[in-house]
């Protein structure tokens, strides 16, 4: 009897669990839904409890080297202790709300290259608790999130990848301890003074913050670097904004001359592995008049994203 429940507690003959999303497709500040589905094993056991935990692949900076390691960054127990007996089924339906900073893993339906993210199902029994298999979850842009992303297919910026990384925007009111970078290739007007754009959203449910960064290449007068961007709005002012306008201003403003460092309005620049980078930002009123100074008036046709299937990561 003693073997036979240290064989359940390591999963031999225990309990099996199964767990079904009504829809993987869901977007930040929504409800993930569906079901637990256990069946018990071989004998009587008692459940202490079923949770789960939104897991993803975040980039650590760790001294000489930079490694990735997998991070659960929200978590929910959908049902508490309760008695199972032997090859008895039992349902748990759940409603799981995902954090408003939730990263983004697909764009205009393509799966952003370098994303992962999933729900595990964790099942404590006799206090050894099983984590099971990861199913995934596929998180689409909010609309105001996605009327930016569209501005930069607009201009015909190349999607170059995307990745979380460990710490923190700063002057930001961010609650998950990582934060994702969406990267571009300039537009083909830039290409020669503007190597890469990453894009960050922060976002809750009253606005959007939106975080540029311009790598900018270096040449005989001028210095490389990199310079930033900083646009704070409600998601209802950020779906009347013309942000491929705002966007080709402040690129053609990095381009001619701004510097890295450079302040202008607002802004406080971000917080990338613990160093204070300084950048600049406008607020809603300033972003118009910058708008108004000229912007291109042909715009490019937007490259569509490389679509990669879902691929979940192992083993740290």
């Amino acid at each position: 009897m003693v073997l036979k429940r240290m064989m359940a507690a390591l999963g031999v003959g225990g309990p099996s669990v199964d767990t079904v999303l009504a829809d993987p497709n869901v977007r930040p500040g929504q409800l993930l839904t569906g079901e637990v589905r256990i069946v018990g094993g071989e004998q009587d056991v008692e459940i202490e409890h079923v949770a789960l935990g939104l897991v993803t692949r975040v980039e650590v900076e760790g001294g000489d080297s930079d490694y990735n390691t997998n991070l659960e960054f929200h978590r929910g127990v959908v049902a508490g202790r309760f008695h199972l007996p032997a090859r008895s089924p039992r349902t748990i339906p759940f409603q799981m709300p995902l954090p408003w900073e939730t990263p983004v893993t697909h764009v205009q339906g393509q799966h952003l290259r370098g994303m992962t993210l999933g729900v595990r199902t964790e099942l404590a029994v006799a206090r050894a608790v099983d984590q099971g298999d990861m199913d995934p979850v596929h998180v689409h842009p909010l609309p105001s999130q996605d009327r930016v992303l569209q501005a930069f297919m607009q201009l015909g910026c190349g999607f170059r990848s995307a990745d979380l990384e460990r710490g923190a925007i700063h002057g930001a009111r961010q609650e998950l301890p990582f934060y994702q970078e969406i990267e571009f290739f300039p537009p083909p007007a830039y290409a020669g003074r503007i190597k890469e754009i990453e894009l960050t959203f922060i976002a809750d449910p009253h606005g959007l913050l939106v975080v540029l960064e311009a790598d900018k290449r270096g040449g005989l007068f001028r210095a490389g670097g990199d310079t930033y961007g900083r646009f704070h709005l409600t998601h209802d002012d950020a779906l009347r904004t013309d942000w491929a306008a705002h966007l080709n201003a402040w690129l053609a403003q990095v381009s001619q001359g701004a510097g890295p460092g450079h302040h202008h309005g607002h802004g406080h620049g971000h917080v990338h592995h613990g160093h204070h980078r300084h950048g600049f930002g406008m607020d809603a009123g300033e972003m118009a008049a910058g708008a108004a100074a000229g912007f291109l008036g042909g715009m490019l046709a937007g490259e569509a994203l490389e679509q990669i299937g879902d691929v979940f990561f192992g083993e740290d």
